[in-house]
């Protein structure tokens, strides 16, 4: 079972308040199913917001996706982007606070690396293009160093759910559960959700009161046989399931990745950093 399937199996066990009235949404994207169940939601209503959720996954993967003609994907093909959009440029911010604040353990340039290990290259000389610190991004472009490339799937499912997230306040919606592979919480009641490892097994629950959840397992999805969060440095899993939570998901994604690779007294201290943000679990 890969990850975002244990993860799919998690979010529907999710134990909601009881609104009078709710509506739900699933689709796909990003690799898994998605879903968002509103609390308290006229039908009709509902379901126009339900439309724009739609296309705005459809807008996000149109960047992010490694798969298809996205801007990542012209961007690590040409190895610059003029005038990127304002969503590249915030989630690549992102990105840097959470390297820096985890000594480089979280590093998107190491797309080379995994390209690597699954056509059976040598991994030595992509482990040397990777360095997070070599890649410039500024509104007038993005640059990346000779020869490397990014991979932004260790945070941009949090990512999308942040954006789902704002779509919904923006629409004046107070109360709901959002799925995009990692979760976001909005509203004022808690809500509980299971976490759980490939296996299934549930190993702890998290209580969310507008707030995000991500949880990573280096052993979700396996690359020839190896774990598919890699190290920069050639760090091996410390951890096989990690649960973060944060009043960001593509925070919360982040870290729970980068804390898979990590001792706990390397994560304490990176938490530091964000002290609003805290582990859920670990396995």
């Amino acid at each position: 079972m890969n990850r975002r399937r244990f993860l799919a199996i998690s979010a529907a066990a999710l134990v909601l308040p009881r609104p009078s009235q709710a509506a739900g949404w699933t689709g796909t994207g990003f690799g898994a199913a998605l879903s968002v169940t509103l609390h308290g939601a006229d039908p009709t209503r509902a379901a126009r917001t339900f439309a724009r959720i739609g296309r705005e996954i459809e807008r996000i993967e149109g960047h992010f996706s490694l798969y298809r003609d996205s801007t990542l994907t012209r961007l690590n093909r040409d190895g610059h982007l003029a005038w990127p959009s304002p969503d590249l440029l915030d989630i690549l911010s992102v990105a840097a606070g959470v390297h820096r604040a985890t000594d480089g353990v979280f590093d998107p340039t190491v797309q080379p690396l995994w390209q690597a290990i699954a056509g059976g290259a040598d991994r030595a000389a992509a482990r040397a293009l990777i360095g997070f610190a070599r890649v410039t991004a500024t509104p007038a472009e993005i640059r990346l160093g000779r020869g490397q490339a990014l991979t932004l799937n260790g945070i941009a499912q949090g990512w999308a759910a942040d954006r789902i997230a704002a779509l919904l306040r923006a629409e004046g919606f107070g109360a709901a559960l959002i799925d995009m592979g990692e979760i976001a919480a909005l509203g004022d009641a808690p809500q509980q959700v299971p976490i759980a490892d490939p296996a299934g097994t549930t190993l702890a629950t998290a209580t969310l009161v507008d707030r995000a959840l991500a949880t990573s397992s280096p052993a979700g999805t396996l690359v020839n046989g190896e774990p598919h969060i890699l190290g920069p440095q050639g760090q091996k899993p410390v951890w096989q399931t990690v649960s973060v939570s944060a009043p960001s998901a593509a925070l919360a994604d982040a870290l729970s990745t980068a804390f898979c690779l990590m001792d706990r007294g390397a994560i304490d201290a990176a938490l530091r950093r964000f002290p609003l943000a805290r582990v859920e679990a670990l396995a």
